[in-house]
């Protein structure tokens, strides 16, 4: 009978990079910046790790198909390192990979690290890739990520009878908190403060979504060093121990685009990779259970949506939530604690490591003051890769006992 990972592993060290426009950086750069951070929390010498996993996106315009580059510029002992990849998901499916090989018993020490470089592509967005066979199902004339995801929020309200301008209010509140939530993180792209009336004054990208409610893309890394709790144990004694409670992944099979019993207003994969999360995790009620959250909100209405995929908000009730304050900084479980996509920024090989960073340092009470979670104990990530109706959804949770 299989019995999942939780408390088989335990996070030993992190390290991430500031997020932005990184112009004086390459992708190799951004690599060591991390990974010197995530040694020296570890407190290991390099030659100790025993495998890696390297993830990267856009291998075309980035560091390439290999996993060469990370044992290359790391001068890694010669050991096996293994490139992953898959989609907004990709620096999560690295830390999956680390921890299942030492929760297998493979490694007692093994790293996890994801970088991308975007700003330099001469993209101002994502850089066009090629789409082969089902992939294209996601490209075509006339079809953008703002405009796919705007049909989210079309669908949400239609779905719930919620009327457009409270969606609008909604998701206001959802970008104005992640700018003022990222203005106090010095490692974050976008540092200022933006009301909510700012945000609805903004121009119009695709109707709900104006600019404000749209994340951009950064150059960044990332990175986390796994081991066994009973090494976590020896290495950190006195100190909390943050172990992962699950890990878990769900892609779509394709029903959501060729069949019509998914109404276009939520997300198939996240709902049923929460739900396999808290069982393995062995979470009852997430509402009360989960203290904190990072999401994937590359749109404010996807976290709007996600509140309730994730069921920590009831179905149709992420509107009163959001605007009562429940998942500010301040809140009962506050989301976004670092700004989120939208103003930690999104380089896509390195978004689902930064998240775990920032529930380890909440956990570890590594923040300042005005940045800190209440009772900070268990925290949630959440990516998803891909469209509304053909994606992958990725939930980690970690935490200390």
């Amino acid at each position: 009978m299989a019995e999942g990972i939780k408390d088989k592993v335990a996070i030993i060290g992190m390290g991430c990079t500031r997020f932005g426009e990184r112009w004086e950086s390459s992708a190799e750069d951004l690599m060591v910046e991390a990974f010197v951070e995530c040694l020296e929390d570890a407190g290991i010498e390099k030659k100790e790790i025993q495998a890696a996993y390297l993830g990267s996106h856009f291998d075309e315009v980035n560091i390439g198909k290999a996993a060469l580059p990370l044992s290359m510029t790391l001068k890694l002992p010669f050991i096996p390192v293994t490139r992953t990849e898959n989609f907004c998901a990709t620096a999560t499916e690295a830390f999956r990979a680390a921890c299942y090989s030492v929760a297998a018993g493979v490694y007692d020490i093994v790293l996890a690290l994801g970088v991308e470089k975007l700003k330099d592509t001469g993209y101002g967005g994502l850089p066009a890739g090629a789409a082969r066979g089902v992939s294209a199902m996601m490209v075509g004339a006339n079809m953008t990520p703002p405009g796919m995801f705007a049909q989210l929020a079309t669908a949400y309200g239609a779905k719930w009878d919620i009327s457009m301008d409270k969606i609008k209010d909604a998701i206001a509140h959802v970008s104005a908190k992640s700018h003022a939530n990222g203005a106090l993180n010095p490692k974050a792209h976008l540092r200022k403060v933006i009301s909510e009336e700012q945000i609805k004054a903004a121009p119009m990208i695709a109707y709900p979504l104006g600019l404000f409610d749209c994340c951009g893309v950064s150059d960044g890394a990332a990175c986390a060093i796994i081991s066994t709790p009973e090494i976590a144990e020896s290495l950190k004694k006195n100190q909390d121990i943050v172990k992962v409670k699950a890990l878990q992944i769900s892609d779509s099979s394709g029903e959501e685009a060729m069949y019509s019993n998914w109404d276009g207003s939520h997300f198939v994969t996240t709902r049923k990779a929460a739900t396999k999360a808290y069982e393995e995790a062995g979470i009852k009620n997430p509402r009360e259970e989960v203290n904190m959250m990072e999401v994937h909100d590359c749109f404010s209405i996807t976290e709007m949506v996600t509140m309730e995929d994730l069921h920590i908000s009831p179905k149709g009730g992420s509107y009163d939530d959001i605007m009562d304050g429940f998942y500010d900084l301040d809140g009962q479980v506050p989301c976004q604690v670092d700004g989120g996509l939208k103003c930690y920024g999104h380089p896509i090989g390195a978004s689902g490591l930064r998240m775990i960073y920032a529930m380890y340092e909440q956990i570890l009470d590594r923040v300042p003051e005005e940045r800190k979670v209440k009772n900070a104990r268990v925290g949630l990530t959440h990516n998803l890769g891909g469209t509304p109706w053909m994606n992958v959804g990725a939930i980690s949770i970690i935490g200390k006992d």
